[in-house]
Order: C-alpha cells, then structure tokens, then sequence
C-alpha cells in the first residue's frame, strides 16, 4: 500500500492541482468564498506561491481526511468549537481547552460525517487531549508525528489544516518561524517546547495538525497571537504526553516546587553576574521537592530603580544542559525529566558556582 509519502510524492512530480472548498461546519455544501479572503488552499503568510501549488495541493489532499472538526457541548448546549485529527491506533488528538467542561463531544469528519466522541484524556499543563470515536471512517487514517531528531528547524514550510470560524477543510501555509518557545495558553498555563509558526491559526484552528511538506504532524496548534503569528504544542512534547493519555488518561509532569525569575541585565549587576544568563529562584515552595535544597530570595535591593530579590540561587545548569533563559529550563523538564527521577543542577550561590541535585516530585492536579 502506497504511504502518504508516496502520495505527496506522486501528487506533485504530476503536478496535480485541485481545491476543496471550506465547508460551514453544520452543512454539507460548499460556502461561498468571500471577497479578498484566504483560499482553502493557497500561499498564505510564508507561503511559496504558484511555483509550489501543486506540492501543497498534494499536502493537503493527503492529510485533510485524518482532520476533524471537535464541537464541545455543555448542560445549556453548544459552548466552543475547534479542530483535531487522528494519530496513534485511531484516536483523535485536540487541545484541552477545546474539550474543557464538556459534557457531550462531537467529531465532524470529512464529508459531513459525524461521530460522537467519548474524551479518554486531558492534560492541562500541555493543553492536550486525546478523544475516541467508534466507527471511525475508514479514509481517517492515522497522522504521523515528525521526526524530531533532529526537530524541524525554523524555516521549514509547514500547513495548518482545520476549522477557523467553524469553516473546515480549511489550510494556510507558513514556515515554523520559532521553536523553543514557553506559551501561554488559553487555560491559564504555560506549555513548554512550542513551536511558532507564521501559518494563520484563527479561532477554531485549535487542536487542529501543523504539517510538514511531507505530512507529518510538527506540533498542535493552539492559539494564534497576531498577524503571522501562531503557536503550537511541539511534537516532541506531544509524543511523550498523547501516548500516555490514550492509555491512562492522564500524564504526569515533573516539579521542582520554586517560584523563577529569568535572570535580566539589573539581576545580573544585583549578583555580580558577568554574562546576563540563567535563572534566579525567587521563592521555594515549603515541603515542596526543591526545599532545603535550593535558595530562594530572602532581600530586595534596587538597580536602576529596579527593586531586584536577593540571596536566591541563580540556576545556570541542569542535568549538564546550560540554562541560559527560562525556557532552557522549562524545555528540559518538559522533554527530559520525569517525576521521582533525581536531577542534577548547576548553581551560582553566594558567588560561586555549586552543584547540588534533589528529587523531582509529580506538578500538582491544576485544580489544587
């Protein structure tokens, strides 16, 4: 059986052409385009223009049956819509905040095919979910992640394939623009390892895939934040949290228990710091898994009429990682550490460099 490689492969050296047309979600007929808006398939921000139409044609053709649209319903009915596709055995992958409070869910597959879902997982601090159908059609066949080693880099053209505005079958075309970004997601919290992509994600573009050229799922988008500004859960992230809420429901992440600072040009005068580099703990939770092994800040003193905590360790390692912003150190606890794991950090304290290492504990329920 041909791969979607092959596919993608066999689409453009044919340089085949085509479009779908987007589809109000709730109708089995086309919608009409509206003047000056984006085409279903066509260049967007970032995109390669009618040299390459024929490649993203192919892209979308390939994957655009694996989409689904994710309609969330509460007691008083209808309450948020978004996007999601099919990965792993068969289970549909979206972001929590689109399945959040839901009490009944409901898939749209390609073709105004519905299905009721059932919500296997949630995971808050990724802003993942993993739901399941019964008879799922048989052309929704499972996306792959892409290899991420090495990751993809900035620059490499990716789509974004969903339903903004309730209008699926819908794609824009981008480059990721940034990796290793700390997001904020819409629940309040932060997602270590996102990708940010120039590829439009609108509301409802949520959950939805953000494919490479070759077809293989490069993050989860979750939110846009601008003009030609967009981000996603990265798939390394993904392909560590999705498996284990298929399986369990639930995934658990490691914590350290402190309150940070990223250290900035007044930190590091206030320490004597040369390079302006690392991350300063401000506050260590009590009974918390870093207590009694990291400083917190005890002082204050002004720089620059900057009030700036004092007596706190400067983290400039971990685990033999350098930390010289925040999300080097978000990143490696996120990708390469897990609770009960003891994890070694490098410290800046009372202006020498210290080795000390503790017990990571489990991040506690998002409720608590």
């Amino acid at each position: 059986m041909p791969t979607r490689r092959d596919v993608l492969a066999g689409l453009a050296s044919a340089g085949a052409v085509g479009a779908a047309g987007c589809v109000q979600v709730g109708s089995s007929d086309a919608a009409p385009q509206a003047a000056g808006s984006e085409e279903s398939v066509g260049t967007g921000a970032g995109g390669r223009g009618d040299a390459s139409s024929a490649t993203e044609t192919g892209v979308y053709q390939s994957t655009v049956q694996s989409v689904v649209g994710v309609l969330n319903y509460g007691r008083n009915g209808p309450q948020g819509s978004g996007s999601g596709f099919v990965a792993g055995d068969g289970y549909v992958v979206t972001n929590q905040h689109v399945v959040a409070d839901a009490t009944e869910v409901k898939l749209r597959f390609q073709g105004n095919t519905w299905r009721d879902a059932e919500i296997v997982g949630t995971d808050a601090y990724s802003d993942l979910a993993v739901l399941r159908a019964e008879d799922r059609p048989e052309s929704a066949t499972p996306l792959s992640w892409v290899d991420t080693d090495p990751e993809p880099s900035v620059g490499t053209p990716v789509m974004a394939i969903g339903s903004p505005y309730g209008f699926s079958g819908s794609a824009s075309t981008g480059i990721i623009s940034g990796i290793d970004r700390v997001l904020s997601a819409p629940n309040n919290f932060t997602v270590a390892d996102s990708v940010q992509t120039d590829a439009a994600l609108n509301p409802g573009n949520s959950g939805g895939p953000v494919v490479t050229f070759d077809g293989t799922v490069a993050a989860v988008a979750a939110r846009g934040g601008g003009d030609n500004l967009g981000f996603g859960v990265s798939a390394e992230l993904s392909k560590r949290v999705v498996p284990a809420l298929a399986a369990d429901g639930e995934y658990d992440h490691p914590y350290m228990g402190v309150r940070l600072l990223e250290v900035s040009p007044v930190i590091a005068e206030a320490y004597g710091i040369d390079d302006v580099g690392g991350v300063l703990i401000v506050e260590v939770v009590e009974d918390g898994p870093a207590a009694g092994t990291l400083r917190g800040a005890e002082g204050s003193t002004s720089v620059d009429g900057v009030s700036v905590p004092t007596g706190g360790d400067v983290v400039v390692g971990i685990g033999g990682t350098d930390v010289e912003v925040q999300a080097d150190l978000s990143n490696y606890l996120a990708l390469e550490a897990s609770p009960g794991e003891s994890v070694e950090f490098t410290v800046l304290r009372d202006g020498s460099e210290t080795t000390v290492s503790f017990e990571l504990g489990e991040r506690p329920d998002p409720g608590v």
